[in-house]
């Protein structure tokens, strides 16, 4: 946070209807990072200050839900913005590599139960030293750097708005190379094609490793010898890209083995649909990420505040912590603060 807590010296007791803004901005500041009353007792022992967790969640309801309007009012108006990679008027090309990650994760709400929240990544791509998975060597390596997020509750369509305007205040579109990486879910490659065509598509090779899995369980039983070492045996060539090869292979088993033969074709089809996504000598050697860790550890960021242990929601409050979480977590916390605060009458 960069504008910091307030002195130990400033006020100790505060009336709930004579908050200052800077007391109010990191109320509303730790209400994103933990619990109502987990922040309560951080502003006793760090500020100082004898604030209830009832007014620290008022205060943020009132604010996060600012924000939450500031949010959607810039995904509405990204709407009509030039996509499919046509460079943004004001903005200039430039050379950074960049990519996009898409993923979702539950949160409980009241009534409705486990529902899912939708979590976008966009980011920088640059190289850094690495383990490979395969050869065990320290290798330069690409990585997501600067990352920035968006969460929404619900559907595909109004998430994809958010990630669009995002990826326009990033200068996505404008970038030299461009990548979408995420698993196999469809909803995800049908916002990538609607929103961020032309860019690189990429299976993230950790999802597809876990279907060869699927494939050794069915044909050899779950976690035994023979199944490690088929999936040993097919995932060097798979990393080199040969997912066409892979295809061919499970329907020609399919033939000769009958109990597996429905789940040995579904996976056939899986790797056929993503076969050009899973290019992974080609997009490795090009400088693109294969892999998309930065949105898991993104999902548990957002996990970790809205759906520990006994969380509930009312829908409007979730509605309205995703939003606030994600400026948190992009580092713009104080710039949309700034935007959204108004003083009380």
């Amino acid at each position: 946070m960069s504008k910091g807590f307030f002195p130990l010296d400033e006020q100790l007791c505060i009336r709930e209807n004579h908050w200052s803004e800077a007391i109010a901005r990191q109320a509303v500041w730790l209400y994103g990072q933990v619990e109502d009353d987990l922040a309560e007792q951080i502003l006793q022992q760090i500020g100082g200050l004898t604030i209830s967790d009832t007014s620290i969640w008022r205060r943020a309801q009132k604010w996060s839900e600012k924000i939450r309007v500031a949010e959607a009012t810039r995904a509405k108006a990204a709407v009509g913005l030039p996509q499919r990679g046509q460079v943004i008027r004001g903005h200039v090309p430039h050379e950074r590599p960049m990519g996009i990650a898409m993923d979702a994760g539950k949160m409980n709400i009241r009534t409705e139960g486990w529902r899912d929240f939708k979590v976008g990544a966009v980011f920088e791509i640059a190289p850094r030293q690495a383990l490979d998975p395969l050869t065990q060597e320290m290798v330069s390596q690409p990585h997501a750097v600067q990352n920035s997020y968006v969460a929404t509750l619900g559907g595909p369509v109004p998430f994809g708005q958010h990630l669009w305007a995002e990826a326009v205040r990033r200068e996505f579109p404008e970038a030299g190379d461009r990548l979408v990486v995420a698993d196999g879910a469809w909803w995800i490659w049908h916002l990538a094609q609607e929103h961020f065509s032309p860019s690189r598509q990429v299976v993230d090779w950790y999802h597809a490793k876990q279907h060869l899995y699927t494939i050794a369980n069915a044909l050899y039983g779950e976690d035994t010898a023979e199944a490690h070492a088929w999936v040993k045996q097919k995932e060097t060539p798979l990393y080199q890209g040969h997912a066409a090869r892979l295809t061919t292979e499970l329907r020609e088993l399919a033939k000769t083995h009958r109990r597996s033969a429905k789940v040995l074709r579904q996976e056939a089809g899986y790797f056929e649909n993503h076969q050009r996504r899973m290019q992974y000598l080609e997009t490795r050697e090009e400088g693109f990420p294969i892999g998309s860790g930065m949105i898991e550890s993104g999902i548990k960021q957002f996990r970790s505040r809205v759906a520990g242990p006994g969380m509930h929601w009312k829908r409007e409050n979730a509605e309205r912590i995703l939003p606030l979480r994600a400026v948190i977590l992009s580092k713009r916390f104080d710039q949309v603060w700034d935007s959204v605060y108004s003083p009380p009458n």
